[in-house]
């Protein structure tokens, strides 16, 4: 993986195998055939393959995925306008001792190792990109840990591709290329850390610094602290990037365009160091403590680039619970919270009724129910009413969870307005049942795809 394993792709070894992947040439014949301007040869359809790449994704609701493979050539290619048929590719995934196919979606040029989401897709360049049905079962990159991916998948030249006026741009091949490195955009952009507190306990973290804050060392940023759920407590320091899009949704290069700031991830290790029925991860006391510490020397360090007045908390689940848990014992340092499927304490409401909060539940949630919680405390409809029986002014609105994104900004930018109308500083969103899809549990699929809900995140300040 990026940064955590790389290795030369066409090894010494496997280059008399690489090379004929897309032509039939010999080596001898390929050194004779001259390369003269960029992406011109002597030999038409001769042009070797120099690496192989996966290309995944991070989505809402269907996790880490491997969406594509980007095959680097040595020169250019020129489709000259043509379409690359899908049947001209064969894709086959290893994954868990299984041998499967993937079904090739859409196959074209470009410039970079980089899935081009236009209905038009690909430009001229020395990639090509083979992409591949997020819907096929074995379209995982990870389970509870990210998969061994280096070298799982194959890809083979089933045809010749040609231009339309009949010309070969790339030849098949009997052989075919493996891939090794695995590029995951946005999560990649995270570097990866460890903190040890004055106890002595140790986090992972990850973390995503803007990139002007090298450039320019005296603007301050807020800083987003996200808290996963209890599925990514692990010792990996990549699912609670890869599993949920809760991290790198604040990653973005749009995202970061509207609203540059840090973005801090740590990760529960394992085993799971419960404290008593509730102390459920952000809650146990040794995890809590470093958290803390962590957080604070985070902001010292870079006491002259995070705007201190712009602390944020999100999490999900049992990261909800940590968030409000935190907000109770840290009541003056964040600026707002935006917790999604959590529970608490009710006590703990009367210590956080004054800050910023934008919580959604699924109605019909079976882990954490809505009105219930887990353990014993309350879910987030029962949260809500504390906070305001603790003097804060809740705007409450409830829609369904499958909305199309542009209704759905819709319904949250209406609440928004009736909470402006009677300056309430606390939203509930609820989900309708039936409406949240693959699990009534996973009501966070919207909510940081929300642009509505993260631009009123980034409005708020200490």
């Amino acid at each position: 993986m990026r940064g955590i394993a790389r290795r030369t792709v066409l090894a010494a070894t496997a280059g008399a195998v690489a090379a004929p992947a897309v032509s039939t040439a010999t080596a001898t014949a390929t050194d004779a055939t001259t390369a003269t301007p960029e992406g011109r040869r002597a030999t038409p359809g001769v042009n070797p393959v120099l690496r192989t790449d996966l290309v995944t994704r991070v989505t809402p609701r269907n996790n880490w995925l491997v969406t594509a493979v980007a095959v680097r050539y040595t020169h250019r290619i020129d489709l000259r306008g043509g379409v690359v048929p899908t049947s001209a590719f064969e894709v086959k995934a290893t994954v868990g001792g299984r041998t499967e196919a993937r079904t090739v979606t859409r196959v074209y040029s470009n410039t970079a190792a980089e899935v081009d989401d236009r209905s038009r897709p690909g430009r001229p360049g020395k990639c090509l990109i083979i992409e591949l049905d997020e819907n096929d079962t074995n379209a995982r990159a990870a389970g509870t840990d990210p998969l061994p991916l280096d070298r799982a998948y194959s890809v083979r030249q089933m045809a010749d591709v040609l231009t339309p006026n009949g010309e070969p741009v790339l030849e098949a091949s009997p052989f075919a290329i493996r891939n090794d490195d695995v590029i995951t955009p946005v999560a990649d952009d995270f570097i990866a850390g460890s903190f040890t507190d004055s106890a002595g306990f140790e986090l992972d973290f990850r973390l995503y610094r803007p990139e002007e804050f090298v450039r320019n060392p005296r603007t301050r940023y807020p800083l987003v602290v996200t808290l996963h759920g209890g599925g990514e407590v692990a010792d990996n320091n990549m699912t609670q990037l890869t599993s949920n899009r809760i991290a790198v949704t604040f990653a973005t290069p749009e995202r970061q365009r509207r609203n540059p700031a840090f973005v801090l991830s740590p990760q529960i290790p394992l085993p799971r160091p419960m404290n008593g029925p509730d102390g459920t991860d952000w809650t146990d006391a040794k995890v809590q403590g470093a958290l803390i510490e962590l957080i604070d020397a985070f902001v010292s360090e870079h006491s002259r680039n995070v705007d201190t007045a712009r602390l944020y908390l999100v999490g999900l689940s049992s990261g909800g619970r940590g968030i409000y848990s935190l907000l109770a014992k840290r009541p003056n340092v964040f600026a707002a919270a935006l917790p999604t499927a959590g529970w608490s304490d009710v006590t703990a409401m009367e210590k956080i009724a004054h800050i910023p909060i934008w919580a959604d539940h699924s109605v019909d949630d079976p882990v954490v129910p809505y009105r219930e919680g887990r353990f014993g405390n309350p879910g987030t409809w029962t949260l809500m009413n504390a906070l305001e029986a603790a003097g804060a002014r809740v705007s409450r609105g409830e829609w369904a969870n499958d909305l199309p994104k542009a209704q759905f900004e819709a319904r949250s930018r209406e609440l928004l307005r009736q909470a402006r109308a009677t300056r309430s500083h606390v939203l509930f969103t609820s989900y309708t049942a039936g409406t949240t899809p693959v699990s009534a549990h996973l009501s966070w699929a919207q909510t940081y795809e929300n642009d509505v809900v993260i631009d009123w995140l980034f409005e708020q300040a200490r």
